[in-house]
């Protein structure tokens, strides 16, 4: 059985986001026979906000299979990212869904994981971080949830839509080890791990760059799972190794 991880769905975006959420579900029926667990590295939709009495339009087809799937065994992890962190307890109550708000450890079949969607790792996201901040801050997130959906909405999607078109520049290829921040984040980590005498990672796979990417760090490796928007990535993990790949819709 194995351990299947996606991210940077960015579903609700898009004239198309109809048919990947059609070829998430595919992918999700594909896997499911042969899946101990999903990690989902975040940034899954686009936008979301769960209100205490209602829920956002759409994307019917992957809540119903992924209800279907933690009904029959499969343990689902959702890493909130930077566009569907308000998604608060609304997929854990309704689906069963193991949340996760940051980077977290994780032991899979002997082999340890860093697991996060990544975004806020480099030296000069200062600006986001406070941003990031004041999202998460309750105080906002209530006077959020006084507006109506109707308002609301619209103007969360113009926001989300404009720190895509800004982070698009960033998310254009491989950079190099030098300029990749998740990596440098990761390549740190380890070292400090080393220093500590503390067990190292054997793999970090985070999200947020859109790019697919497998790069060593020592003896361990980084995985960059890539997006669902142009490639349709993911990463699987056998138990033994913790390979890239990419799904092809029938």
């Amino acid at each position: 059985m194995a351990t299947y991880f996606i991210t940077d769905a960015h579903l609700g975006s898009g004239a198309d986001t109809r048919q990947r959420e059609q070829d998430l579900v595919r992918w999700l029926d594909a896997i499911a026979p042969h899946a101990q667990r999903l990690i989902m590295l975040g940034d899954i939709f686009d936008f979301w906000f769960s209100y205490k009495q209602a829920v956002p339009r759409g994307f019917v087809r992957l809540l119903g299979k992924m209800a279907q799937m933690t009904d029959n065994g499969v343990e689902i992890h959702f890493f909130i990212g930077n566009h569907d962190m308000w998604l608060f307890d609304y997929l854990s109550n309704e689906i069963g869904v193991t949340m996760h708000n940051d980077n977290e450890e994780m032991l899979i079949d002997g082999k340890r994981f860093l697991l996060g969607h990544g975004d806020g790792l480099c030296p000069s996201d200062h600006k986001y971080n406070l941003l990031k901040r004041l999202f998460r801050s309750p105080l906002n997130q209530w006077l959020f949830a006084g507006i109506h959906p109707n308002i609301g909405f619209p103007i969360a999607h113009r926001w989300s839509s404009s720190s895509r078109r800004k982070n698009s520049i960033a998310e254009n290829g491989y950079l190099g080890d030098e300029r990749e921040c998740i990596f440098q984040y990761c390549r740190q980590r380890q070292q400090e791990r080393q220093a500590a005498g503390l067990p190292l990672y054997d793999y970090f796979l985070f999200g947020h760059r859109h790019t697919p990417i497998e790069r060593p760090i020592g003896n361990a490796t980084y995985i960059n799972v890539g997006n669902w928007i142009e490639h349709r990535d993911y990463a699987i993990f056998d138990g033994n190794t913790c390979r890239l790949q990419s799904f092809t819709a029938l």
